[in-house]
Protein backbone atom coordinates (compact mmCIF):
# COMPACT_ATOMS: atom_id res chain seq x y z
CA UNK A 1 0.00 0.00 0.00
CA UNK A 2 1.22 2.99 -0.68
CA UNK A 3 2.06 5.54 2.17
CA UNK A 4 1.06 8.88 0.73
CA UNK A 5 -0.31 12.17 2.82
CA UNK A 6 -1.17 15.36 1.76
CA UNK A 7 -0.64 19.19 2.81
CA UNK A 8 -2.78 21.75 1.93
CA UNK A 9 -0.70 25.61 1.51
CA UNK A 10 -0.92 29.04 0.31
CA UNK A 11 1.64 30.13 -1.29
CA UNK A 12 2.57 34.32 -0.58
CA UNK A 13 5.15 36.71 -0.70
CA UNK A 14 6.46 39.74 0.14
CA UNK A 15 9.21 42.05 -0.68
CA UNK A 16 10.24 39.18 -2.53
CA UNK A 17 10.15 36.31 0.41
CA UNK A 18 8.37 33.86 0.00
CA UNK A 19 6.33 31.92 3.17
CA UNK A 20 4.48 28.80 2.20
CA UNK A 21 1.52 29.21 4.66
CA UNK A 22 0.73 25.45 6.15
CA UNK A 23 -3.29 25.63 6.44
CA UNK A 24 -4.33 21.56 6.83
CA UNK A 25 -2.87 18.59 6.80
CA UNK A 26 -0.88 18.82 10.41
CA UNK A 27 -1.83 16.87 13.63
CA UNK A 28 -3.01 19.17 16.52
CA UNK A 29 0.43 19.58 18.28
CA UNK A 30 1.06 19.63 22.36
CA UNK A 31 1.92 22.79 23.91
CA UNK A 32 0.22 25.31 26.36
CA UNK A 33 1.61 28.36 24.15
CA UNK A 34 2.50 28.96 20.43
CA UNK A 35 6.21 28.76 21.62
CA UNK A 36 5.75 25.36 23.16
CA UNK A 37 4.19 24.17 19.97
CA UNK A 38 7.37 25.61 18.35
CA UNK A 39 9.42 23.83 20.46
CA UNK A 40 7.70 20.47 20.35
CA UNK A 41 7.97 20.73 16.38
CA UNK A 42 11.40 21.32 16.76
CA UNK A 43 12.22 18.92 19.21
CA UNK A 44 9.72 16.02 17.14
CA UNK A 45 9.06 16.75 14.12
CA UNK A 46 11.19 18.75 12.00
CA UNK A 47 10.62 16.87 9.01
CA UNK A 48 8.14 19.24 7.83
CA UNK A 49 10.68 22.07 7.67
CA UNK A 50 13.04 19.92 6.26
CA UNK A 51 10.22 18.48 3.38
CA UNK A 52 9.12 22.26 2.87
CA UNK A 53 12.34 24.09 2.48
CA UNK A 54 14.29 21.32 0.42
CA UNK A 55 14.50 19.83 -2.98
CA UNK A 56 11.94 18.11 -4.49
CA UNK A 57 9.05 19.72 -2.91
CA UNK A 58 10.91 23.43 -1.98
CA UNK A 59 13.75 25.87 -1.42
CA UNK A 60 16.40 26.96 1.46
CA UNK A 61 15.67 30.70 0.50
CA UNK A 62 11.59 30.30 1.26
CA UNK A 63 10.40 30.70 4.78
CA UNK A 64 7.46 28.17 6.14
CA UNK A 65 4.66 28.83 8.14
CA UNK A 66 2.63 26.37 9.91
CA UNK A 67 -1.26 27.54 11.32
CA UNK A 68 -1.96 26.28 14.75
CA UNK A 69 -4.68 26.89 17.29
CA UNK A 70 -3.76 30.10 19.57
CA UNK A 71 -3.21 29.63 23.22
CA UNK A 72 -3.75 33.32 24.03
CA UNK A 73 -7.79 34.21 24.53
CA UNK A 74 -7.14 37.20 22.31
CA UNK A 75 -5.18 35.94 19.41
CA UNK A 76 -7.47 34.56 16.58
CA UNK A 77 -4.66 32.57 15.28
CA UNK A 78 -1.32 31.11 15.76
CA UNK A 79 1.29 30.20 13.84
CA UNK A 80 5.22 29.06 13.91
CA UNK A 81 7.92 30.30 11.49
CA UNK A 82 10.21 28.22 9.91
CA UNK A 83 13.18 28.82 7.91
CA UNK A 84 16.88 27.41 6.77
CA UNK A 85 18.53 27.96 9.74
CA UNK A 86 15.17 27.02 12.39
CA UNK A 87 12.44 28.43 14.17
CA UNK A 88 12.85 31.82 14.69
CA UNK A 89 10.63 33.25 17.34
CA UNK A 90 9.07 36.14 15.07
CA UNK A 91 9.25 37.72 11.61
CA UNK A 92 7.91 40.20 9.96
CA UNK A 93 7.78 39.27 6.29
CA UNK A 94 6.16 35.81 7.94
CA UNK A 95 3.80 37.99 9.78
CA UNK A 96 2.68 40.16 6.38
CA UNK A 97 2.42 37.15 4.49
CA UNK A 98 0.25 34.61 7.17
CA UNK A 99 -2.30 37.83 7.90
CA UNK A 100 -2.90 38.48 4.96
CA UNK A 101 -3.65 34.62 4.07
CA UNK A 102 -5.67 33.84 6.62
CA UNK A 103 -7.62 37.06 5.74
CA UNK A 104 -7.85 36.55 1.76
CA UNK A 105 -8.55 33.08 2.62
CA UNK A 106 -11.31 33.76 5.08
CA UNK A 107 -9.71 31.83 7.53
CA UNK A 108 -10.57 35.27 9.83
CA UNK A 109 -13.20 37.11 8.52
CA UNK A 110 -12.43 40.32 6.32
CA UNK A 111 -14.89 43.45 7.94
CA UNK A 112 -14.86 46.99 7.20
CA UNK A 113 -16.97 46.64 3.97
CA UNK A 114 -14.09 45.10 2.00
CA UNK A 115 -16.19 42.31 0.50
CA UNK A 116 -18.55 42.13 -2.08
CA UNK A 117 -17.08 45.04 -3.49
CA UNK A 118 -17.22 47.62 -0.86
CA UNK A 119 -14.58 50.21 -0.53
CA UNK A 120 -12.96 48.57 2.46
CA UNK A 121 -11.11 50.36 5.46
CA UNK A 122 -9.10 48.50 8.19
CA UNK A 123 -9.28 45.81 10.81
CA UNK A 124 -7.49 44.98 13.64
CA UNK A 125 -6.48 40.91 14.05
CA UNK A 126 -3.78 39.77 16.79
CA UNK A 127 -2.25 36.55 15.92
CA UNK A 128 0.07 34.36 18.35
CA UNK A 129 3.65 33.52 17.26
CA UNK A 130 6.41 31.75 19.16
CA UNK A 131 7.82 35.05 20.41
CA UNK A 132 4.17 36.50 21.90
CA UNK A 133 1.04 38.27 20.42
CA UNK A 134 1.48 40.27 17.01
CA UNK A 135 -0.71 42.93 16.98
CA UNK A 136 -2.24 43.63 13.53
CA UNK A 137 -3.63 46.68 11.67
CA UNK A 138 -4.93 45.36 7.80
CA UNK A 139 -5.90 47.73 5.14
CA UNK A 140 -8.36 46.16 2.96
CA UNK A 141 -10.05 47.00 -0.07
CA UNK A 142 -12.19 45.38 -2.61
CA UNK A 143 -11.67 41.71 -0.80
CA UNK A 144 -7.72 42.61 -0.48
CA UNK A 145 -5.45 43.00 1.81
CA UNK A 146 -3.54 46.35 0.22
CA UNK A 147 -0.88 46.53 3.48
CA UNK A 148 -0.09 45.11 6.88
CA UNK A 149 1.21 46.86 9.80
CA UNK A 150 2.01 44.74 12.25
CA UNK A 151 4.24 44.94 16.18
CA UNK A 152 5.65 42.18 17.59
CA UNK A 153 8.65 41.80 19.58
CA UNK A 154 10.22 45.36 21.43
CA UNK A 155 13.72 45.27 20.05
CA UNK A 156 16.76 45.86 22.05
CA UNK A 157 20.38 46.62 22.03
CA UNK A 158 21.85 43.40 24.07
CA UNK A 159 26.03 44.21 23.41
CA UNK A 160 27.32 47.08 21.48
CA UNK A 161 31.29 47.25 20.05
CA UNK A 162 32.16 43.67 19.89
CA UNK A 163 34.89 42.68 17.47
CA UNK A 164 35.51 39.80 15.61
CA UNK A 165 38.36 38.13 13.86
CA UNK A 166 36.57 37.10 10.80
CA UNK A 167 39.23 34.66 8.75
CA UNK A 168 39.84 35.90 5.37
CA UNK A 169 38.21 39.04 5.97
CA UNK A 170 40.07 40.58 9.40
CA UNK A 171 38.50 42.59 12.43
CA UNK A 172 34.79 42.87 11.61
CA UNK A 173 32.65 45.09 14.48
CA UNK A 174 29.21 45.09 15.06
CA UNK A 175 26.27 45.52 17.41
CA UNK A 176 23.90 42.65 18.77
CA UNK A 177 20.33 43.63 19.05
CA UNK A 178 17.28 41.35 19.27
CA UNK A 179 14.20 42.25 17.78
CA UNK A 180 12.30 38.75 17.27
CA UNK A 181 16.19 37.06 17.22
CA UNK A 182 19.44 38.09 17.54
CA UNK A 183 20.98 40.03 14.66
CA UNK A 184 24.44 41.03 14.08
CA UNK A 185 24.49 44.64 12.95
CA UNK A 186 27.30 45.25 10.49
CA UNK A 187 28.14 48.70 8.76
CA UNK A 188 28.33 47.99 4.79
CA UNK A 189 30.54 50.70 4.16
CA UNK A 190 32.78 49.47 6.77
CA UNK A 191 33.24 46.10 4.63
CA UNK A 192 32.73 48.08 1.02
CA UNK A 193 29.59 47.06 0.60
CA UNK A 194 26.98 49.62 -1.43
CA UNK A 195 23.56 46.53 -0.72
CA UNK A 196 22.93 46.61 -4.36
CA UNK A 197 21.88 43.43 -6.19
CA UNK A 198 25.15 42.63 -7.80
CA UNK A 199 26.45 41.97 -4.28
CA UNK A 200 23.85 39.38 -3.12
CA UNK A 201 27.03 36.84 -3.54
CA UNK A 202 29.45 38.50 -1.83
CA UNK A 203 27.49 39.50 1.15
CA UNK A 204 26.11 35.87 1.45
CA UNK A 205 29.71 34.60 1.51
CA UNK A 206 30.91 37.39 4.09
CA UNK A 207 27.76 36.76 6.41
CA UNK A 208 28.24 32.69 6.09
CA UNK A 209 32.18 33.01 7.31
CA UNK A 210 31.31 36.30 9.86
CA UNK A 211 28.56 33.47 11.53
CA UNK A 212 30.70 30.78 11.84
CA UNK A 213 32.80 32.81 13.50
CA UNK A 214 31.01 35.13 15.55
CA UNK A 215 28.45 32.10 16.90
CA UNK A 216 31.00 30.35 19.76
CA UNK A 217 30.38 32.12 23.13
CA UNK A 218 27.83 34.83 21.98
CA UNK A 219 25.02 35.49 23.73
CA UNK A 220 22.08 33.58 22.87
CA UNK A 221 20.00 33.93 26.13
CA UNK A 222 16.96 36.12 26.48
CA UNK A 223 15.26 37.60 29.13
CA UNK A 224 12.39 35.56 29.46
CA UNK A 225 12.06 33.68 26.67
CA UNK A 226 15.30 31.69 27.95
CA UNK A 227 17.61 29.83 25.49
CA UNK A 228 16.95 30.99 21.98
CA UNK A 229 19.97 29.46 19.63
CA UNK A 230 22.85 30.43 18.23
CA UNK A 231 23.07 33.93 16.29
CA UNK A 232 20.68 32.97 12.96
CA UNK A 233 20.72 36.38 11.04
CA UNK A 234 23.03 39.61 10.40
CA UNK A 235 21.75 42.72 9.37
CA UNK A 236 24.19 44.45 6.76
CA UNK A 237 23.09 48.69 7.72
CA UNK A 238 23.64 51.39 4.62
CA UNK A 239 23.70 54.78 5.53
CA UNK A 240 21.21 56.87 6.80
CA UNK A 241 19.45 59.28 4.47
CA UNK A 242 17.55 62.03 4.47
CA UNK A 243 15.06 63.16 1.92
CA UNK A 244 13.85 66.35 1.05
CA UNK A 245 10.61 66.02 2.06
CA UNK A 246 11.82 64.91 5.80
CA UNK A 247 11.35 61.26 5.12
CA UNK A 248 14.55 58.99 6.12
CA UNK A 249 15.90 55.76 4.31
CA UNK A 250 18.40 53.42 4.16
CA UNK A 251 19.42 50.67 2.04
CA UNK A 252 19.72 47.13 3.88
CA UNK A 253 20.20 43.22 3.51
CA UNK A 254 19.87 40.34 5.82
CA UNK A 255 21.52 37.60 6.22
CA UNK A 256 19.92 33.98 7.25
CA UNK A 257 22.19 31.29 7.99
CA UNK A 258 23.26 29.14 6.12
CA UNK A 259 23.54 30.88 2.49
CA UNK A 260 20.71 33.34 2.21
CA UNK A 261 20.63 36.72 0.99
CA UNK A 262 16.62 38.19 1.64
CA UNK A 263 14.94 39.78 -1.10
CA UNK A 264 12.71 41.74 1.70
CA UNK A 265 15.05 44.43 4.10
CA UNK A 266 13.15 41.75 6.52
CA UNK A 267 10.47 43.17 9.22
CA UNK A 268 12.75 42.00 12.47
CA UNK A 269 15.65 43.72 10.50
CA UNK A 270 14.14 46.65 10.34
CA UNK A 271 12.93 46.95 14.09
CA UNK A 272 16.73 45.91 14.98
CA UNK A 273 17.76 48.92 12.81
CA UNK A 274 15.37 51.12 14.47
CA UNK A 275 16.43 49.95 17.82
CA UNK A 276 19.54 50.89 17.10
CA UNK A 277 18.45 54.72 16.32
CA UNK A 278 16.14 54.94 18.85
CA UNK A 279 18.88 54.25 21.37
CA UNK A 280 21.36 56.87 19.93
CA UNK A 281 18.49 59.47 19.80
CA UNK A 282 18.61 60.01 15.66
CA UNK A 283 14.89 58.97 15.45
CA UNK A 284 12.15 59.06 18.51
CA UNK A 285 8.46 57.71 18.88
CA UNK A 286 6.53 58.27 15.77
CA UNK A 287 9.83 58.67 13.03
CA UNK A 288 9.85 56.26 10.58
CA UNK A 289 12.56 54.72 8.36
CA UNK A 290 12.44 53.11 5.30
CA UNK A 291 14.72 50.14 4.66
CA UNK A 292 15.36 49.32 1.15
CA UNK A 293 16.67 45.58 0.00
CA UNK A 294 19.49 44.70 -2.35
CA UNK A 295 16.67 43.84 -5.00
CA UNK A 296 15.36 47.59 -4.16
CA UNK A 297 11.96 46.43 -2.29
CA UNK A 298 10.79 48.38 0.54
CA UNK A 299 9.06 47.78 4.56
CA UNK A 300 8.23 51.14 7.27
CA UNK A 301 9.38 51.05 10.20
CA UNK A 302 8.18 53.28 12.67
CA UNK A 303 9.42 53.91 16.57
CA UNK A 304 6.69 53.60 19.03
CA UNK A 305 7.93 54.06 22.00
CA UNK A 306 10.32 52.64 24.70
CA UNK A 307 9.79 49.66 26.70
CA UNK A 308 11.94 46.92 29.33
CA UNK A 309 12.93 43.67 28.09
CA UNK A 310 14.23 42.10 31.52
CA UNK A 311 17.05 44.88 32.12
CA UNK A 312 17.71 46.06 29.20
CA UNK A 313 15.88 49.66 27.43
CA UNK A 314 13.80 48.69 24.83
CA UNK A 315 11.71 49.97 21.37
CA UNK A 316 8.60 49.12 20.58
CA UNK A 317 8.07 49.67 16.54
CA UNK A 318 5.67 48.04 13.55
CA UNK A 319 6.86 47.18 10.34
CA UNK A 320 4.56 48.05 7.31
CA UNK A 321 4.78 46.10 3.99
CA UNK A 322 2.31 44.33 1.91
CA UNK A 323 1.79 40.10 0.38
CA UNK A 324 0.67 38.86 -2.45
CA UNK A 325 -0.96 35.15 -2.92
CA UNK A 326 0.53 33.43 -5.04
CA UNK A 327 -0.66 30.34 -5.52
CA UNK A 328 -2.71 27.73 -3.12
CA UNK A 329 -2.35 24.34 -3.87
CA UNK A 330 -2.38 20.97 -2.13
CA UNK A 331 0.71 18.85 -2.28
CA UNK A 332 1.10 15.08 -2.10
CA UNK A 333 3.80 13.66 0.21
CA UNK A 334 5.12 10.07 -0.54
CA UNK A 335 6.37 8.88 2.36
CA UNK A 336 8.35 6.49 0.11
CA UNK A 337 10.33 8.48 -1.81
CA UNK A 338 14.14 8.49 -1.15
CA UNK A 339 14.37 11.80 -1.36
CA UNK A 340 11.80 12.56 1.25
CA UNK A 341 13.16 12.13 5.38
CA UNK A 342 10.16 10.13 6.73
CA UNK A 343 11.82 9.85 10.28
CA UNK A 344 10.41 12.02 11.68
CA UNK A 345 7.61 13.14 9.63
CA UNK A 346 5.18 10.11 9.31
CA UNK A 347 3.66 10.74 12.59
CA UNK A 348 2.62 14.57 12.49
CA UNK A 349 1.02 14.01 9.31
CA UNK A 350 -2.85 13.74 9.19
CA UNK A 351 -4.44 10.77 7.62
Amino acid sequence: MRRERSITLIDTQSGGDVSRVVTAGIKELPGDSVLEQARYLQREGDGLRRLLLSEPYGDPAMSVDLIVAPRHPKAQAGYIIMEAMGYPLYSGSNTICVATALLESGMIEMTGGAQGGGHGGEQQITLESPSGLARITARTADGRVEQITTQGEPAFVAERGLTIEVPEYGPVGFDLVWSGAYYAMISAAAHGFELTADEQIALAAFGDAFVRAARPGLRQEHPSLGDVGPLPFVHFMGRVRTLEDGSVESRSATYVHPGVICRSPTGTGTSARLALLAGDGVLGPGDTLETISPRGNRFIGTVLGQTDVGDFPAWNSTTTGSARLMARSKLTVDLDDPLVDASDLEGLLGP
